[in-house]
């Protein structure tokens, strides 16, 4: 593997001992400390857990709005009959179409991170499934982004809505917001993504759910978060 560059390991060198867990609020203090970009770095959160997603009784799969956002305005498309256009627009969606939108992103044209539509345009949107599901962004009920009332959709990802599930390997991985937050409101919307995933435990699961948790910024270093410590609320 690659050696880590002079600034990288002067990081590590002040964080110090990053393998032993901390308690929650130390590592959020931490890894806010020791960002080591000019530019505002995401916080993300890291965890394994001992879920298998291969099977149905042990998947992960919850929304949350983190109190004080994720720091970041995603680009929204809502897909809508013309009836709702104008509703759509007023909440502060991106780009609002019907049929006409899906063409363009049967063609390949994606101007969004963030899909949105109403259960009458399902239907017509199947036909995008192969281009909107291996990115990502295939409107689902269960994500919230299939819905009739289009204004609180929108509303709720523009607040910082994230969606917690399972990656292939057993893996959760979300953003908490920027280093830029003061340390109280990084702290608040950790805890609130932890509650939601506490709860979220799954009734098959056979091993122990949170194994390792790991809180780092866009390009720093990790530091682990005891466990109990991210679940007491």
């Amino acid at each position: 593997m690659p050696e880590h560059g002079k600034k990288y390991r002067a990081l590590l060198e002040k964080l110090g001992d990053t393998l032993t867990p901390r308690s929650l609020e130390e590592a959020v203090s931490a890894i806010k400390a020791a960002s080591p970009t000019k530019f505002d770095a995401t916080v993300e959160v890291h965890i394994r857990t001992g879920c298998d997603p291969k099977q149905a009784d042990e998947m992960i799969r919850a929304i949350t709005v983190l109190p004080h956002g994720t720091g970041k305005s995603p680009k929204i498309a809502v897909f809508a009959e013309e009836s709702k256009h104008k509703e759509a627009k007023a909440a502060g969606a991106d780009i609002v179409g019907g049929e006409d939108l899906i063409a363009e992103v049967i063609k390949g044209k994606i101007d969004f991170e963030v899909a949105i539509a109403t259960p009458e345009m399902m239907k017509s949107l199947a036909k995008a499934a192969k281009v909107l599901g291996p990115k990502g962004l295939m409107p689902s009920p269960k994500s919230g982004t299939v819905t009739d009332n289009i204004t609180a959709a929108v509303e709720d990802v523009k607040k910082g809505k994230i969606e917690l599930k399972l990656d292939k390997d057993g893996n959760v991985h979300s953003v908490l917001g920027k280093v830029s937050f003061a340390e109280k409101d990084l702290l608040e919307n950790a805890k609130a993504f932890f509650k939601v995933l506490k709860d979220a435990k799954p009734s098959g699961i056979k091993s122990i759910y949170l194994q390792t948790i790991t809180l780092t910024t866009t390009m720093g270093p990790g530091v682990r978060v005891e466990v109990a410590s991210a679940l007491t609320e």
